[in-house]
């Protein structure tokens, strides 16, 4: 079921994916790394010029990386926000995705924590670097696969 902007982008010819609705009714759709950017522009303009939040995570052990954008588009009042979630999906082996910081410039710190905890590198983004792990850390703590480096799991000692 293709909702009012899933709609409004085939129109326009522009490839997406939808992936209906979440509980609160609010689309989702996704989005090829290599579109991301040109779509993002795209519904800037059209409206969407509000970044809500974004976030990342690891689908499955050894999958896909995700990197998800919360959109609200405030055109007939404050009360009647049109909101949109947007998946993009990236290979767990090279995982980029253009950053989108220079559209919507409150995704500085999401997109570095994405990158400090699941190793997702944002395309231009001006200061991708860690933000919560020293810069020394080896690896990306919320990835499924991730094995902490001296872990010793403590026994009991009864």
């Amino acid at each position: 079921m293709q909702g009012s902007l899933s709609t409004w982008l085939v129109k326009h010819g522009l490839i997406h994916r939808s992936l209906g609705f979440d509980y609160q009714g609010i689309e989702t759709l996704q989005i090829k790394p290599g579109d991301w950017h040109s779509i993002a522009v795209i519904l800037y303009v059209y409206g969407y010029n509000y970044l809500r939040s974004q976030c990342a995570y690891d689908v499955a052990p050894g999958g896909l990386l995700a990197s998800v954008y919360h959109l609200t588009r405030i055109e007939y009042g404050v009360d009647h926000p049109e909101e949109v979630c947007i998946k993009v999906f990236a290979s767990r082996n090279n995982p980029r995705i253009p950053s989108v910081f220079w559209i919507w410039k409150g995704v500085d710190f999401q997109e570095r924590e994405s990158f400090d905890m699941l190793g997702i590198f944002y395309d231009t983004h001006p200061r991708l670097k860690r933000i919560l792990m020293p810069e020394s850390w080896i690896g990306w703590p919320l990835r499924k696969d991730y094995i902490s480096p001296h872990f010793y799991e403590i026994q009991d000692a009864h």
